[in-house]
């Protein structure tokens, strides 16, 4: 792009950041999609409030500015533990932060337009929080642990799904089979910090391991609790400390989320596969097929749902289903599945004239089409999902 074209950009921008301002208006690309979301900045600044007020997660700090504090904390913090040899000299240079290069995390908030009255997901963005490099030092050394200890009970992808639901229903799907997908309520902020880090000692023990690359378990959890314990950020010209769950955002809340979410499952888990039923999950969201009636699902749904005061489960029981990019049906004792697209969908397609390498631009088409006959149960969905690609 020449000069005078980046020129032109540059104002078509700024007139439009104008011109939305003086409406009172926000342009936001949405959650879990490539559409932009047009809103009213008003409501935007409503369901933030009512969302700090529900979770009770956040404490405003008004106008003082945490950032320099934060900074000699987190140097001093690993300094003594350099001192103490709870870490090695690399690990102190490779973890301490350099003051100039260091910023402060700040919120903002994805509309879920997929969603009923478009709820917000909060993000936070923390790139150069101070905390940042140490979170993202444990969650290289913890998350495989994870991955590795939940294998049996976790799915990253529709066609991992697919796989396991047609190894089940060879012997178990009949015409009663019932699917359930449950949403865990704001699973991120609603984990106790404490009991958060205690779910990765607790991992930790489970997989009989004293350290990790060199770590003992005492330093890991000591460094966890630093994390959890200083997420800071801004937000509309304040600043707030987050007293209770993770940052989304930051690298280790994701696996402190997963290890708490394995420990709680592990009943559920236990009384769905004595009933010969499955049980997966994806972070905060709950696949579930079983023979029982829909009232006895029900029934223990809300048996489930005082487990543990922090988690809250908000299930949808059916004879179909979605979950992830897979569309699942009982028809009749006979299982039958498909693309999903959520309502929200629109695909993106890479021109063919762009400057991207041409095995890129082959690949998307490849993919889409690969995925349509992985996940189409019949030929006539086939045909189907082809149309809708058109």
């Amino acid at each position: 792009i020449n000069a005078k074209k980046k020129k032109n950009y540059r104002r078509i921008v700024k007139r439009l950041k104008n011109k939305l301002r003086s409406h009172n208006v926000i342009l936001q690309k949405t959650d879990k999609s490539k559409v932009f979301h047009l809103g009213k900045l008003d409501d935007y600044q409503k369901k933030s409030q009512e969302y700090m007020e529900k979770t009770q997660a956040y404490k405003c700090l008004s106008d003082h500015n945490p950032l320099p504090d934060l900074i000699q904390r987190t140097n001093k913090y690993l300094l003594d533990l350099r001192l103490a040899k709870w870490i090695t000299q690399k690990q102190y240079e490779m973890l301490s932060i350099n003051p100039t290069e260091v910023e402060l995390a700040h919120l903002y908030y994805l509309p879920k337009a997929h969603k009923l009255g478009t709820p917000l997901r909060p993000i936070i963005s923390s790139l150069k929080h101070p905390t940042t490099k140490i979170s993202k030092y444990l969650d290289d050394l913890l998350r495989p642990l994870f991955n590795e200890m939940a294998q049996q009970t976790s799915v990253e992808s529709g066609f991992e799904l697919l796989k396991q639901l047609h190894i089940w229903s060879e012997h178990n799907f009949q015409k009663e089979t019932l699917f359930c997908t449950i949403d865990v309520t704001d699973l991120y902020t609603m984990i106790p910090q404490f009991d958060g880090v205690l779910s990765l000692k607790k991992m930790l023990d489970h997989l009989k391991l004293k350290q990790v690359d060199g770590l003992k378990v005492e330093t890991i959890i000591r460094l966890s609790r630093f994390v959890m314990q200083n997420n800071y950020f801004s937000y509309k010209n304040r600043f707030y400390h987050q007293i209770r769950g993770g940052a989304m955002g930051s690298p280790l809340t994701l696996t402190m989320a997963n290890c708490y979410m394995f420990f709680f499952e592990q009943s559920i888990r236990r009384q769905l596969n004595n009933s010969n039923g499955l049980y997966l999950r994806y972070i905060d969201d709950i696949f579930l097929v079983i023979n029982w009636p829909t009232r006895h699902l029900l029934k223990e749904i809300e048996r489930w749902n005082t487990f543990d005061i922090n988690i809250k489960l908000q299930a949808n029981v059916d004879f179909s289903t979605n979950f992830l990019d897979l569309s699942i049906e009982n028809e009749e004792g006979q299982l039958i599945t498909k693309v999903h697209h959520k309502p929200s969908y629109e695909p993106y397609y890479l021109p063919f004239s762009s400057v991207h390498p041409t095995h890129m631009k082959k690949n998307i088409p490849f993919a889409m089409l690969l995925r349509a006959i992985r996940y189409c149960s019949t030929f006539q969905l086939f045909l189907n999902e082809g149309e809708s690609l058109r």
